[in-house]
């Protein structure tokens, strides 16, 4: 454990950026015949760097939610963003993230009703009667337009900071919603999507625009780390099983996938043969700060 640590640390600019997101992956492979349980592995990914700062083993009558609070105790999360799905959005996370010094970014969902319900009513829009116009609301709005993967994709943000000191959730600055269009040029079938968020973030440290490139940026959890270890390491077809393996065989994918993409290789199939062809080239690059 303090092997990996120590090589993370030696890397060049190793976890000096900002975004740390935390999300969880099955290892499929691990799941016993007629169950639906395996090994659970909580990561936190600089998707920046393409490291998996730390990894923690979500314990079986337990959820992603305390074994995160253990994650980020042990990490120092001084000027770091935290970002996590919907089930993440808890207070006492987001209560430990900012008196650690670092802030939150959490979209949110049925587990959080009152606090969506709260969102939903404020950015509906106020009614008004014939003669009156509504009351002045602090609405700041970014939009992104994207075509590419045979889909248009449009996602418009709306942040506001008319709930701060509303409510009960601990340093909250702000809130928004984020709408996600989608247009399959095929066929013209089109897809719309809303969901609402809570930010520790004040209006001044990330406007409209910066909160749609975090959020964005969470996925770089499932398609920079996740995805290549699933669909070209093929994590999930490995059937270890037996005491620590699964886990230190993640450990293992994850130290792959973070050399790999510092060297600027966007393709790990690509670099997964050249190394293969490679040997040498492989030893340099493992040891190259261990003499």
């Amino acid at each position: 454990m303090h092997y990996g640590h120590d090589y993370f640390a030696n890397q060049d600019k190793a976890g000096e950026s900002v975004l740390l997101n935390l999300d969880g992956k099955t290892l499929r492979g691990t799941i016993p015949a007629g169950q639906t349980r395996g090994v659970h592995l909580l990561a936190a990914y600089l998707p920046a760097e393409g490291w998996a700062l730390a990894q923690v083993e979500v314990a079986a009558k337990e959820n992603e939610i305390p074994a995160s609070a253990r994650r980020l105790k042990a990490l120092d999360l001084q000027g770091k963003i935290i970002t996590g799905d919907a089930l993440l959005a808890q207070r006492d996370l987001s209560r430990q993230i900012v008196e650690a010094h670092g802030d939150y970014v959490w979209t949110l969902k049925g587990n959080q009703p009152q606090m969506c319900e709260d969102l939903v009513t404020l950015f509906a829009g106020e009614k008004t009667v014939p003669g009156f116009s509504p009351a002045t609301k602090d609405f700041r709005t970014a939009q992104t337009s994207e075509k590419g993967h045979g889909r248009i994709e449009r996602r418009t943000l709306t942040a506001s900071t008319e709930l701060k000191g509303y409510g009960d959730w601990p340093y909250a600055e702000q809130v928004f919603k984020l709408g996600r269009y989608f247009k399959r040029t095929r066929d013209g079938h089109v897809t719309h999507e809303v969901v609402y968020g809570i930010t520790s973030l004040t209006a001044q440290e990330a406007g409209p625009t910066r909160l749609l490139e975090l959020i964005r940026s969470h996925w770089g959890i499932e398609n920079g780390l996740h995805y290549r270890r699933d669909e070209t390491l093929r994590e999930d077809w490995c059937h270890l099983k037996q005491g620590h393996a699964p886990r230190a065989m993640a450990v293992i994918n994850n130290l792959i996938v973070g050399l790999v993409l510092r060297l600027g290789y966007p393709n790990l199939a690509e670099a997964r043969r050249y190394f293969d062809a490679h040997p040498q080239a492989t030893q340099r690059l493992v040891l190259l700060h261990f003499p």
